[in-house]
């Protein structure tokens, strides 16, 4: 959730003629990273779980790709990505365990 608001925040540095691009891009792919990971957390079934923070580390990755767009083009300063960056490298470590611990069940 952090990584999300944190993006929100940022999103509006972007140029005003990203609303509709980079922006809508980045605000959308973040805030899927919690709310899969809420989703498939409330299935009943392991497989569902699994899948839903599946689609959540996917979008982490997507997200992550963005953001590496921005820092390139300018966009965001090194700073600025660094600290979002932080953010995700943590919720992918917590998801990966999370997907790992599923598996052994």
């Amino acid at each position: 959730m952090q990584a999300a608001r944190e993006v929100y925040r940022l999103a509006r540095l972007l140029p005003r003629e990203e609303v509709y691009g980079m922006r809508a891009q980045m605000t959308r792919a973040a805030v899927s990273i919690p709310s899969n990971i809420a989703e498939g957390w409330t299935r009943e079934s392991k497989a569902e779980k699994r899948q839903f923070l599946a689609i959540a580390q996917g979008s982490l990755a997507e997200f992550d790709t963005q953001l590496t767009l921005c820092e390139d083009i300018g966009w965001f300063s090194r700073t600025q990505a660094t600290m979002l960056r932080a953010y995700l490298d943590e919720t992918s470590r917590m998801l990966t365990a999370l997907r790992q611990s599923l598996r052994k069940e």
